[in-house]
């Protein structure tokens, strides 16, 4: 690649060594010389009369040397021709001072007076001919340089014709070719013949009348351009070029430029001069400039010579980058290019160690010096180096109290280089934001004594903004103003241009005279002559300095220097790639880069000496690990990490040290609204920093005391933040808004009170509507603190920004803004939507945030003040107390603002203002509305929070804020009875035309339970049967009166404390959950559900449900892996806390059986796992994984319990051991085993328990209350109740319950004995109603509810309190027996048996409700529940309700599991019905099915009854009465016949008439909101749309017509892109299935280009709005005063904005088809190509996309490549067939390498913006040794290529593992197509942050 290059160094070699030899020699050659008599000039054998100067002053003086080069004294000849000839000249050549040092030696050869004028694209004709001047309130025309010229016979010098726009020199056109011009002041300029001819017949007076003015034959124009297009700018008019004579200057030649740079350093060898100038040489031929390397500024080497004369040990290579920064400027391949010739001549160094550096030793004044200069002592070496430099007037090493430096190696020796290059010329540093410019650049003024003026430079600042601004004195006469860079040239300041990388190349050209010469010309006239020249001009013609200053010559200090500061080009961009040829001559360029590890701290401890190394440490770390990545997202976040930043940062944490690095990392970061890739790694990075977050712990009982605010004794109190109260002059500036706390907002100004606390500045940056203005200014009001306010848009200007200037009595006044009263005031000034305004107005803050500095649009200078200094008229020193608050929308999409962060983000202390967490709104909502349900506010903060998130991840555009809901809440508080379906549609109508984005709205709303689009009559209540009376059946009675002995026995007691082991803490995970509200379009018992995150082989075991004070909360235990999930109701995430290590999935077939206990306060939230088979007991607490082992027996027993129950195999089952939980909310249980004849009670709390002996085997154990257990006999089926008296009492008493039927038959006594299977008895009673309507009759007794399988339910009256007896009622089931009804969970019911038998599970029971709840598989139900008698398809279960109270039965229908694992229904023996049940405390049902769905039911029909008028109250009620009036539009015509319509040629709107196609509101045609028409036709005017009302009432036979038309219509276009109807149903299909992804994609690239579309200011308009920069020119007169939006043409030469490049690699193996019945990853390849083709469709301009396959058969199948996009649905489909048939038929293997390899370097062959690889790929890597670390190579491969793999398939966890071997941000898993497009938005808005 560069071996065009090598070739033309060795060429540019030969000719040096030739060059070398034939000097050596002593042959000379001709040469060209000039002589000069009083009258002549000759140069060769060409001469010219010279003439006397009228005015000497504008004779150039010194430009000429004694001896110049001949290759300019043949260029000066030629252009002494032209003069002869009376022709005008163009000198065109490469960008330097060389051709203007041609034009002004000539004039000072030829003593000519010359006019000199640098063209840029501000420049206008009047500049050229007239321009008016206010003198005594009158306007007078001044001529100007090219009138002057004209008429005074000048040399006319125009520099920089391809800059002027090109409306511009066509008015010197006539002057050129004729000399004639009409001027604006009537005269008229006439060429010198012909007036010459006129003077013979008329006289002068006559002349003079008819105001005819004599162009002198001595005019000349010399014109000096770049040649265009090889250079930026406009090209030459070809009128303006054909009345020149053209003139190539190139660089002089090599042996010239050898002999000029001998003279600047003799003291330098020869052969180290003749190295410097070939490797310049060389990158000056057409081989490097063909491999696009900008031109070396070789006519500045002389600088550099300079600086090796005079310290001979400077390293060249250094020199060589400060003219030539290859390093920052060219990407990879040139900087190897630069590199190569540098070692072709011997310039290059390797190591940095080895460079010699020098450092400034010693700093002195010179006392004898005529100006102020210094000596300099540099050492370097062990050498050193006395230099004298020029200085300020401050004197050297003077003292700013406000500037603090701590010195660094690596910033001493780039003081030691400012320092050299301060010597010869002047420079610019070059550095990121943040790195310390501004710092060394006030070391440096500080070491010389120089006075720094400020100049912030912007993108629209034009010459006259950079050099002299026009403006009024007070009698109304206009004058000039010097700029501050003109004061510093005069004054010998030091001039700093910051930012220079922002303003337009052509405007910083006009400092080209200035910079290289020392000279310029200003706009009033006046002349800046460099000071030796200013005293040769003074010794020439004998004037003082008062008569030139009288005629405008003014000397420019020897002093003065320019320093620039700018960011970093970026090599490749077709934007930001400002360092060019031209201002590659401008400077020497030193790279700042940023400080290494221990530099940065030792600067960090250096200004911030409390900072806590420990602290520091890791964020050092990671910054510098963030820097010195190649991942150009990394880079990006490491720009927020700047030395500034890091400062701040220290000084943070020094004042504060509780905080948290990594809290203080994402705030500097502003991670919150990063992309997600960009944030993924910033996460990444800071866990492999080992930076944690630390979460606070805090009780949720104090949340809304965790931040609270008082103001007390003068005291403001934020948190634990406090300071005193202002106390302002002008307190009717300090803001008063209403505002209700919340703790986020209050966290967020505390956070804000620190830093302000600190000096800081503040930016807050979040979306609309989050509260930053509230923020704000209730802050300021609980700080007493004053304030100003300034709100930007798209129009601010810098002008406006500071000042508003306005005409009063004729004079410009500038009246103050808020930001410069602010600055004198003392003032807080809040900057409101700072990112609506350009970055390039907006960064003129930096220097007034930064070091308080800043000039105003009328002169005034904002400073810092020194001790004891005041505001005067010119000076406004910046108030001690003053700060700025700035206020921004988030960065990129939606808002579509500029990035203020990123321009301006490191001088401020950001805060993220981010929607309030669901604890603070819903704190701040129940203030704005006291009397709105809560439930509703609640559904209205879910809602809301989910729309944010689906905005975060584009599936919205809109993001909703809480502004939206704050006003919905007041209409409801304002509004009681107004339905919240109706109330939101205040906000989601502007949607209601999007019918994707309204789906997705409504989905939202509908998920939690806003019941937007229901009606009252949507109420589907379960069905309803009616339940048989409750009869007497029997009488228990509790022993025997007279055989007491015999029938109560007493139980000894054993107490002990229970044996605990551990806590071990286990892994908690949390995943997020999607929790659905039920009653979003219907109300029905179902209230809500959601799916647990089960794995395939999960088996559900049991649910338990405890509550705390804020909600309730649920247990699940899983079997098949171990697992525990917990959820809180409220909350939309699930601890998952994995069991494997304590119960392995399967250990000799054994499998465990789980009971879950859900234990209440102070224990609430954790729970009793109880294993039956091995009587495992664990205590589980969810929230930290702490898991303890509760052991009833010895440690022996313990043991011998675990082995046996491991490794014991029966062939019968063993028994089980249980555990009674009825009063586990108060934190104890009782465990058993079924047969045996022990109890244990454990007390979880205390940690003690007791175990009771009994003379009997159990069966079964009940809890009816606490002192009272109801025994079942494990052979007889006898009951007992063991009670015990007292808790201090040694022994229980076991009673035994004798049952007596009410009837003597033999039905009685089973009924009456309740010995059906799953007995259950509740353990509270009813109350006296609930037991009076179950009875109907008056009773109050205790009672409890029973049940069994053979009854509906029971009440056992007198149970268990009375002794005396209690009466049971039962109600008896009817059987129901359907033996060709089988269960639907169990889809292997018949054909294979079950390992176990399911269990019919008790029954359980809501005393409140008076009910009895059971589960029942469809065989059970009777047919009257089905609707028409058929079993529902959809339903495997129901839940009954026995409702005692209503005496009414009702079934609800549990939908079928949404996906049954495979195997979990062989394994589940849970229950007939595999429905786990339990009830929460409030008496809500929890189900859990076998695929993991957990519902909440709501039975209690007082409670369904208050929970359907809030729903109702949710919907609304319409009473009929008229709400608005309807000014629908009614045509009063009736439809006719549908029809095309005719075309309208001219496309004009048209509006009914039923006559066009494409028209709107109107009938029969084709068209846009009319009736009738066969199909929709938008010809791109506004729709007017006819009313609802009249398009229903279009007859069924005209609608008939339409659609037949448009199906034949459709058929058509079928034909006419050869698709046959298959095929079209063919593509609907796979097009359907991503049309809402290829939507959220479209809007994804919208917002990408958006922006772009935006029209810009057009100045210098005639008319329009007026320009406020040109009211001065309004008052003279002049036209092109005004300023209009338009779209903005690009500069002629500018790079072309290329568009973005997208290479889509698709997986077409064989693998894909042979996997798709698995897992659909051939599906999803299809979607996904399918979803690009579409959603890129009419994006060409922008995007280039292409898609390629790879499979066994070839790395590289080209579907879609170059141009060839698909344009219709044929093309698309014919791609997504070739993909499928080629993955069927292809051969096996695998290219995955090769082709992404192939790919990103094709890719990054082509001509783009940006681009991108992505691959989309199964991960069955493993099959063909893909090595992830060979394939993470190839992604990084390309530095400007952004490559990415998703994999669409795996098997098992193959897409994980792969994953995370593949670099941070470069892989991702989608196992769904819709997650693509969400992909490709995380892809491309990061690749937006990069730095590249």
């Amino acid at each position: 690649m560069y071996r065009i290059v090598r070739m033309s160094a060795e060429k540019a070699l030969r000719r040096v060594r030739q060059l070398n030899g034939v000097l050596g020699t002593g042959k000379t050659s001709v040469q060209l010389r000039s002589q000069s008599t009083d009258g002549t000039v000759n140069i060769g054998d060409v001469s010219i009369q010279l003439q006397q100067a009228k005015n000497p002053e504008l004779v150039p003086v010194k430009h000429i040397s004694d001896n110049p080069p001949q290759a300019v004294m043949r260029h000066l000849r030629w252009i002494m021709q032209k003069d002869l000839l009376g022709q005008d000249v163009f000198l065109i050549g490469p960008p330097g001072p060389l051709r203007r040092a041609i034009a002004m030696q000539y004039s000072e050869l030829t003593n000519r007076e010359v006019e000199y004028i640098a063209l840029t694209r501000d420049t206008t004709e009047t500049d050229l001919k007239q321009r008016r001047e206010i003198r005594a309130s009158t306007a007078y025309y001044i001529d100007q340089c090219a009138v002057r010229a004209a008429t005074e016979g000048r040399i006319l010098v125009i520099e920089g014709i391809e800059k002027a726009e090109r409306n511009v020199l066509p008015v010197i056109n006539n002057l050129l070719e004729n000399r004639e011009m009409q001027l604006e002041d009537g005269r008229f300029l006439m060429a010198a013949d012909r007036y010459d001819k006129l003077l013979q017949d008329h006289t002068q007076e006559e002349l003079d009348s008819w105001k005819l003015v004599r162009v002198t034959e001595n005019f000349r124009v010399i014109a000096l351009g770049l040649p265009v297009p090889r250079y930026q700018g406009n090209p030459l008019d070809p009128p303006l070029r054909s009345r020149f004579q053209a003139r190539d200057i190139n660089p002089l030649p090599f042996k010239d430029q050898l002999q000029v740079l001998y003279e600047s350093g003799p003291a330098v060898p020869a052969e180290r001069v003749s190295q410097v100038l070939s490797f310049a040489t060389t990158l000056l031929t057409s081989e490097s400039t063909s491999l696009g390397l900008p031109d070396f500024p070789v006519e500045v080497l002389a600088s550099v010579i300079k600086i090796m004369n005079a310290v001979p040990n400077t390293s060249v290579h250094k020199l060589m980058q400060r003219l030539y920064p290859y390093d920052f400027l060219l990407a990879k391949e040139g900087r190897t290019a630069v590199e190569d010739i540098l070692k072709k001549f011997e310039l290059y160094e390797t190591d940095y160690k080895s460079t010699v550096h020098h450092v400034i030793q010693d700093v002195n004044q010179v006392t004898n010096a005529e100006t102020p200069t210094a000596l300099v002592t540099l050492q370097g070496q062990g050498l050193k180096f006395p230099l004298q430099v020029k200085a300020g007037p401050y004197g050297v090493k003077s003292t700013d109290p406000f500037h603090h430096f701590i010195g660094t190696p690596s910033h001493a020796n780039l003081l030691g280089d400012i320092l050299q290059s301060h010597m010869v010329h002047d420079l610019c540093l070059v550095g990121p934001k943040g790195c310390g410019k501004t710092v060394l650049t006030r070391e440096f003024a500080t070491l010389l004594g120089y006075h720094m003026e400020p100049i912030m430079l912007y993108q629209d600042m034009t010459s006259r903004d950079l050099v002299q601004q026009r403006t009024t004195l007070p009698n109304g006469d206009t004058t000039w103003r010097p700029s501050p860079l003109v004061l510093a040239a005069k004054e010998g300041s030091l001039a700093v241009l910051d930012g220079i990388h922002r303003i337009n190349p052509g405007t910083l050209a006009a400092l080209q005279r200035l910079i290289h010469d020392r000279e310029f010309n200003l706009f009033d006239g006046t002349r800046l002559l460099r000071h030796d020249r200013y005293e040769e001009l003074k010794q020439k013609t004998e004037m003082t300095d008062e008569e030139l200053q009288n005629r405008q010559v003014f000397p420019v200090h020897p002093s003065f220097r320019i320093l620039a500061l700018a960011e970093p080009p970026v090599a490749g961009s077709s934007t930001q790639q400002w360092l060019n040829s031209e201002l590659l001559t401008l400077f020497h360029y030193h790279h700042v880069k940023p400080l290494s590890y221990m530099e940065e701290m030792e600067v960090i401890q250096g200004m911030v000496p409390n900072a806590g190394q420990d602290l520091m440490e890791p964020l050092l770390k990671l910054t510098h690990r963030l820097r010195h990545s190649g991942d150009s997202t990394m880079l990006s976040l490491s720009s927020s990490l700047s030395t500034r930043q890091l400062l701040r940062i220290a000084r943070r944490m020094a004042q504060y040290p509780n905080e948290n690095v990594h809290d203080a990392i994402n705030k500097a970061c502003l991670s919150r609204f990063l992309p997600q890739l960009a944030r993924q790694s910033l996460e990444q990075s800071l866990q492999d920093a080992g930076i944690e977050q630390i979460k606070p712990t805090l009780d949720p009982m104090d949340i809304d005391k965790s931040v609270t605010c008082e103001v007390k004794d003068g005291k403001l109190r934020i948190g634990k933040t406090e300071v005193s109260i202002y106390d302002p002059e002008n307190k009717m500036m300090v803001p008063d808004v209403l505002f209700y706390e919340n703790p986020q907002h209050l966290s967020i100004m505390e956070d804000m009170l620190k830093d302000f606390l600190l000096g800081e500045h503040l930016l807050l940056v979040g979306n609309q509507g989050v509260g930053k203005n509230k923020i704000v200014d209730r802050f300021l009001h609980l700080l007493n603190r004053p304030r100003q306010y300034l709100q930007l848009h798209r129009d601010t200007t810098v002008q406006t920004l500071t000042l508003q200037p306005n005409v009063q009595d004729g004079v410009i006044v500038y009246e103050d803004s808020p930001l410069v009263r602010a600055v004198k005031l003392g003032h807080v000034l809040v900057v409101d939507e700072a990112d609506k305004a350009p970055t390039n107005v907006t960064c003129i803050l930096k220097t007034l945030v930064e070091s308080g500095e800043m000039i105003l649009a009328d002169g005034r200078r904002v400073v810092t003040g020194r001790p004891n200094q005041t505001s005067t008229e010119s000076v406004i020193v910046t108030h001690p107390d003053f700060r700025m608050i700035v206020l921004a929308n988030r960065p990129g999409f939606p808002f579509l603002g500029n990035d203020f962060f990123g321009s301006l983000g490191d001088i401020f202390s950001c805060h993220a203002v981010d929607n309030p967490n669901m604890e603070s709104e819903m704190a701040m909502l129940r203030q704005y509305g006291p009397q709105v349900p809560e439930h509703l506010l609640k559904k209205l903060v879910l809602a809301f929070g989910e729309l944010r998130d689906m905005a975060d991840q584009g599936l919205i555009a809109y993001p909703y804020s809480t502004r939206e809901v704050v006003n919905m809440v007041k209409h409801l508080q304002k509004f009681p009875d107004e339905g919240l379906s109706s109330v939101v549609r205040n906000v989601f109508d502007f949607d209601a035309y999007n019918k994707d984005m309204k789906e997705q709205i409504v989905g939202a709303l509908h998920k939690h339970g806003i019941p937007i689009g229901a009606t009252p009559e949507n109420v589907k209540l379960g069905k309803e049967l009616d339940l048989p009376e409750p009869r007497l059946v029997s009488h228990w009675t509790i022993g025997s009166q007279t055989q007491s002995s015999k029938r109560k026995l007493l139980c000894p007691v054993e107490e002990k404390q229970i044996r605990v082991k551990g806590p071990v803490f286990l892994n908690v995970k949390n995943y997020p959950l999607d929790k659905f509200e039920d009653r979003a379009t219907e109300f029905s018992e179902l209230i809500s559900h959601w799916h647990i995150p089960l794995t395939e082989s999960s088996v559900v075991s049991d649910v338990a449900a405890s509550t705390d004070f804020l909600t309730d909360i649920i247990h699940v235990a899983t079997s098949s892996p171990a697992s525990l999930y917990t959820t809180f109701t409220n909350n939309q995430a699930i601890k998952h806390v994995d069991l494997y290590d304590i119960f392995p999935n399967t250990r000799y077939s054994w499998h465990p059986k789980f009971q879950l206990a859900a234990l209440g306060s102070p224990l609430d939230g954790q729970a009793i796992l109880h294993e039956e088979q091995t009587n495992t007991i664990l205590l589980i607490d969810p929230n930290t994984g702490a898991l303890r082992r509760l052991f009833l027996g010895s440690a022996l027993e313990g043991a011998k319990d675990k082995i046996s129950g491991y490794f014991s195999q029966s062939a019968d089952d063993p028994p089980l051991y249980k555990m009674c939980k009825e009063f586990a909310s108060e934190n104890w249980v009782v465990f058993y085993e079924e047969q045996g004849s022990k109890l244990d009670v454990v007390d979880v709390l205390q940690g003690t328990g007791y175990s009771i002996d009994l003379p009997v085997n159990l069966k079964s154990v009940h809890l009816p209350s606490k002192d009272a257990w109801l025994l079942t006999e494990s052979n007889t089926n006898r009951r007992f109740l063991l009670t015990r008296p007292s808790a201090d009492m040694p022994v229980c008493q076991l009673h035994t319950v004798d049952v007596k039927p009410s009837i003597d038959d033999d039905e009685s006594e089973f009924m009456g004995r309740l010995d059906g299977k799953s007995f259950a008895v509740s353990n509270s009673p009813i109350g006296k109603v609930q037991l009076s309507e179950a009875l109907g009759q008056n009773i109050d007794c205790p009672n409890r509810l029973m049940s069994d399988s053979d009854h509906y339910a029971a009440i056992a009256v007198g149970f268990p309190d009375l002794q005396s007896g209690s009466e049971i009622y039962a109600i008896p089931r009817n059987t129901v027996a359907d033996p060709k009804i089988t269960s639907r969970s169990d889809p292997l019911f018949n054909m294979v048996g079950r390992k176990n038998p399911k269990i019919i599970k008790e029954s359980l029971f809501l005393p409140t409700a008076n009910q009895a709840i059971k589960v029942l598989p469809l065989e059970k139900i009777p047919t009257e529940v089905f609707p028409q008698g058929v079993r529902p398809k959809h339903s495997g279960a129901y839940i009954e309700v026995t409702d005692l109270g209503h005496h009414k039965l009702r079934y609800l229908p549990i939908p079928l599991p949404r996906n049954i694992p495979p195997y979990s229904a062989w394994m589940n023996n849970y229950s007939e019905t595999d429905i786990a049940m339990a009830t929460t405390p409030d008496e809500t049902i929890v189900t859990v099915d076998t695929g993991g769905c957990v519902r909440l039911w709501e039975t209690g029909v007082s409670n369904l009854q208050r929970s359907l008028s809030e729903w109702q109250q949710m919907i609304g009620q319409d009473d009929g009465r008229p709400l608005q009036i309807n000014y629908d539009r009614y045509s009063g015509k009736d439809v006719e016949e549908p029809k095309h319509g005719k075309i309208d040629e001219d496309n004009d709107p048209h509006v009914g008439g039923n006559t066009w196609a494409g028209g709107t509101g109107g009938r029969d045609t084709a068209g846009l909101g009319g009736k009738g028409g066969p199909y929709r036709l938008d010809a791109g005017h506004d729709v007017h749309q006819v009313s609802q009302a009249e398009k229903d009432a279009v007859p069924e036979e005209v609608k008939r017509a339409a659609r037949e038309m448009a199906q034949k219509a459709f058929k058509e276009r079928l034909r006419q892109i050869q698709m046959s109807e298959y095929d079209a149903e063919l593509y609907e299909k796979f097009s359907s299935g991503v049309r809402r992804q290829v939507q959220s994609l479209r809007v994804i690239l919208e917002s990408l280009q958006a922006k772009g579309k935006e029209r810009q200011w057009l100045r210098h308009q005639t008319s329009g709005d007026l320009d406020d920069a040109k009211l001065i020119e309004g008052l003279t007169g002049e036209r092109a005063i005004y300023k209009r939006r338009g779209e903005q043409d690009p500069e002629l030469g500018t790079p072309q904005v290329l568009p973005k490049r997208l290479r889509v690699v698709v997986d077409v193996s064989g693998s894909m088809y042979r996997f798709n019945g698995v897992d659909g990853r051939l599906d999803r390849v299809l979607e996904a190509a399918l979803m690009v083709m579409e959603a890129f469709d009419n994006y060409e301009k922008k995007f280039k996309y292409e898609i390629v396959g790879h499979s066994g058969e070839s790395y590289h199948i080209g579907l879609i490549t170059g141009e060839k996009v698909p344009k219709n649905n044929k093309e698309r489909l014919d791609i997504i067939k070739t993909l499928h048939a080629h993955s069927q038929f292809c051969m096996s293997g695998d290219y995955t390498l090769e082709a992404t390899k192939h790919a990103i370097e094709e890719v990054s062959k082509l001509e783009g913006d940006e681009h991108f690889v992505i691959v989309l790929s199964d991960a069955n890597f493993d099959r063909y040794g893909i090595s992830p670390s060979r394939f993470a190579q190839i992604l990084t491969s390309q530095e400007k290529v952004n490559a990415y793999a998703i994999f669409i398939g795996s098997l098992g966890d193959q897409a994980q593992r792969l994953a995370k071997k593949l670099p941070t941000g470069h892989a991702f898993i989608c196992m769904d197509t819709k997650d693509i497009p969400q992909v490709l938005q995380q892809i491309f808005t990061s690749a937006m942050l990069s730095t590249r």
